[in-house]
């Protein structure tokens, strides 16, 4: 079985990257990250310049796009879950065309009950699997009261892009890795593990590091 390859998401280090962008990916490159992950697409720049999110991916050299957040509280009725998927379905499909994956990151609502459903499923069920792939973050998943690797084993290979995120550090708080490991790589579809730490209990640059030699111990870095 190939090593999946790490990544990290540029928000655990928001205020470095602000002061000095290519001094902090020197230190993360360092670290042994083989990529990262870039903070700041939002759905409305999906929705209102989706050819400019196209250029950027290009220009970045990616081909995968991320919807990171929406607003919970336009997300209280089955109907408006839907439409959420239906929407994204269709951007997801313009970017397809343009050999790009749009991708969904979850928060802990996403895992609450709306009409009978969770929130995720209404969603991702109102779009074609191959316009919008599911980017589990795992720490999310266990504080909505969802077990991440049944989550995992759930989605199948929608899941490309696994957010790897404990309470602060890997391996110090809830998250029961090794069920997490088990169920992606048991399926085989996820091309990135994506570090993210949100919280700390060092300096956020000693935290990412830890988090990263903490996969290392696990055999997963």
């Amino acid at each position: 079985m190939k090593k999946i390859p790490v990544s990290l998401q540029l928000w655990s280090l928001r205020d470095l990257t602000k002061a000095d962008f290519a001094g902090t990916m020197a230190e993360v490159a360092k670290m042994g990250y083989t990529g990262v992950e870039t903070a700041g697409v939002g759905i409305d720049a999906l929705r209102s310049a989706p050819s400019q999110v196209i250029a950027d991916a290009h220009r970045f050299g990616t081909n995968n796009v991320i919807c990171p957040w929406f607003n919970q509280e336009l997300l209280q009725t089955a109907a408006a879950c839907q439409a959420l998927g239906e929407e994204l379905d269709a951007i997801g499909a313009r970017l397809r065309a343009h050999g790009i994956q749009l991708h969904y990151h979850n928060h802990d609502f996403e895992l609450k009950t709306v009409e009978g459903r969770r929130v995720f499923d209404w969603i991702l069920d109102a779009a074609a699997p191959r316009n919008l792939l599911c980017e589990a973050d795992v720490f999310w998943v266990h504080t909505g009261g969802k077990n991440p690797g049944e989550f995992i084993r759930e989605q199948g290979r929608r899941i490309k892009l696994l957010h790897l995120k404990d309470d602060k550090e890997l391996g110090g708080g809830p998250v029961n890795f090794t069920e997490v490991f088990s169920a992606a790589e048991t399926i085989g579809a996820v091309d990135w593990y994506v570090v993210e730490v949100e919280k700390y209990n060092f300096a956020p640059l000693e935290s990412v590091r830890r988090s990263f030699d903490q996969l290392k111990a696990w055999g997963k870095a």
